[in-house]
């Protein structure tokens, strides 16, 4: 559900809502992975890197990302509550783009990632984080235990949620320029998955999304 705060004014109650995560409501949201093939999706320079297992996408191997190039909203988001299942193996790295778009490879150019790494040694940006944009350097969840992820962008503003509790927001300032990648900045495009490296193992399911109103 969305958490409701109630501001008082005169004889009138108006509830402001914010984007809280409840399992129970699932109204409005689209499955973008049916459990059983990656149709739908797009994989780039690696596609033994990503495999559907039981039910689940599993990303291990050399570096790949899986782009969702499917019908839903012709896979063009800007404004949207995307959630996911996520679990990881020890010591292992991945990530879920937005606002990206294909590439034959390299690591994607366009959008923001939302990085998963629990206990990967190499990186100490934690999951939570919106990567080199606003970090989070602390464990929130531990390896072998499936959590969800939330992320929800509405106008300039990007919220990142793990089961349930708010990790992560930034606003993208008006003048805002990545000197180091331009097209790292809120717009619009579909979502990726990560495969970052043979060593790390990451599973995902239940990926779904409800685009919001401009």
């Amino acid at each position: 559900m969305r958490t409701a705060f109630v501001v008082c004014a005169a004889l009138a109650c108006i509830p402001f809502v914010s984007f809280a995560q409840d399992k129970a409501d699932e109204k409005g949201f689209i499955s973008l992975f049916d459990g059983k093939t990656l149709d739908g999706w797009k994989v780039n320079e690696s596609p033994d890197s990503i495999k559907v297992e039981d039910g689940k996408i599993v990303t291990k191997g050399n570096r790949a990302h899986l782009f969702y190039e499917g019908d839903v909203a012709k896979h063009d988001f800007k404004n949207f509550h995307f959630k996911a299942d996520v679990m990881t193996k020890a010591n292992s790295n991945a990530g879920i783009y937005f606002h990206t778009a294909f590439q034959k490879d390299g690591w994607p150019q366009k959008g923001f990632e939302c990085q998963v790494n629990n206990s990967y040694k190499s990186d100490p940006r934690k999951t939570g984080s919106l990567y080199a944009v606003k970090d989070v350097k602390d464990d929130l969840v531990k390896d072998d235990v499936w959590f969800t992820y939330d992320i929800v962008v509405q106008g300039k503003k990007v919220e990142l949620w793990i089961d349930g509790k708010l990790v992560n927001e930034w606003t993208q300032p008006d003048d805002y320029v990545n000197k180091g990648q331009p097209d790292r900045k809120i717009d619009r495009g579909t979502f990726a998955l990560q495969a970052h490296d043979p060593g790390s193992t990451v599973y995902f399911k239940n990926l779904r999304v409800k685009p919001l109103a401009d």
